[in-house]
């Protein structure tokens, strides 16, 4: 409360303190003002040490739905989120916040580390057809009754948690929430017929917006795209899509020995190929380059202004040409500072589709939709 006044010029913060104070001594909790909440939310993302693009933090949208405290409104409110999120492909970064913890009451929790994610379906042989990384939430979606198609690309249902000890409820996003790019290439016509695609928003769903001890164990938000995250590690990484070896086949490279570069070239073309399509649709999207640029500006910005950022060196520096980024060249200092955006531990396990909640204090069967 006291930076929220001092940054925002709201005078001596000592009266709100007093209400609070007294809330929580009544309670055992207070209640943010939509103020508060707000700018709460924006400092989390200004203090995300993981995040390259933090320049446009006061830009943050906030919709307050603390009010909603059903399954079915939760996924309801999720779906608007990326439609609003999205208008006509211009992405705004967008925060929807729903009900925190209280003593006793534990809020709603979404399964899923974001709101759109592909399938995972693993076959009797091991393989998996899709997302490695969503296999366990993908069974999980299974046993709660989805199905999907089997494809590469089948979006996953968001799983839902009103409450800890509620159990968890499976609802198919509506097709016009999401919005997707077909992956084509700017020099080989036949990279369309690969069929890969990526969905435009990355609306992270998993983490907990901590304000000034408050807990908002489900407040989905998102920025844009960089294009490194979908083409250098989305699709490239061996325990995701893996497609390196594939594209190096098509495009002709020597795969015998690493000394040829296969690797670096394919992954090149297909960096090319996100953002060859993603202009092409007209969606946003930022390169590893000028995102780079944009981190050292903002730094600037708010080393001006008497504050110090933190960051993570191996998540700024981007994973591609890393070396040829301002980034690289420089050193951070990896301080924590609060509001923040954590992972908690039981949030990864659903991600993992494993219930940190043990079965016997689970309601019977007969709650499963």
């Amino acid at each position: 409360m006291r930076q929220h006044h001092a940054e925002e010029g709201l005078g001596d913060p000592a009266r709100r303190i007093a209400e609070a104070e007294a809330e929580l001594a009544a309670t055992g909790t207070y209640t943010h003002t939509p103020r508060e909440l707000e700018h709460g939310a924006r400092l989390a993302w200004r203090n995300a040490n993981r995040c390259i693009g933090r320049l446009y933090w006061r830009s943050l949208s906030v919709r307050d739905l603390r009010h909603v405290d059903s399954a079915e409104q939760i996924a309801a409110a999720c779906a608007d989120h990326l439609r609003q999120a999205a208008p006509g492909g211009r992405i705004r970064p967008l925060i929807t916040v729903f009900a925190p913890d209280r003593p006793g009451r534990p809020g709603p929790r979404i399964w899923n580390d974001q709101l759109v994610r592909y399938a995972g379906h693993v076959q009797p042989d091991g393989r998996v057809i899709g997302d490695p990384r969503a296999a366990g939430l993908t069974a999980y979606a299974r046993q709660l009754g989805w199905r999907g198609a089997g494809t590469a690309f089948d979006v996953l249902p968001l799983v839902v948690q009103e409450a800890p000890h509620r159990r968890p409820r499976a609802f198919a996003l509506p097709a016009d929430a999401i919005l997707e790019v077909r992956l084509e290439h700017p020099d080989f016509p036949w990279w369309a017929e690969l069929g890969l695609r990526w969905y435009a928003v990355p609306a992270l769903a998993g983490m907990c917006l901590e304000i000034g001890g408050i807990c908002y164990g489900a407040a989905p938000f998102n920025g844009w795209y960089m294009g490194t995250e979908i083409g250098a590690r989305n699709l490239a990484d061996t325990d995701r899509y893996d497609l390196l070896p594939h594209l190096a086949h098509r495009l002709g490279l020597d795969t015998a020995t690493d000394r040829s570069l296969w690797k670096d070239r394919a992954l090149v073309e297909l960096n090319r190929s996100v953002l060859h399509s993603f202009d092409r649709a007209g969606v946003t999207i930022t390169d590893h380059h000028t995102e780079s640029v944009r981190f050292l500006t903002h730094l600037e910005r708010e080393e001006s202004r008497g504050r110090t950022v933190g960051a993570d060196w191996s998540w700024i520096v981007p994973p591609l040409s890393g070396s040829a980024t301002p980034v690289f060249h420089r050193t951070y200092d990896d301080v924590r500072h609060t509001p923040s955006y954590v992972h908690h531990p039981e949030a990864q396990a659903r991600a993992r589709g494993e219930d940190p909640v043990p079965a016997q204090h689970r309601p019977p069967r007969r709650d499963l939709v």
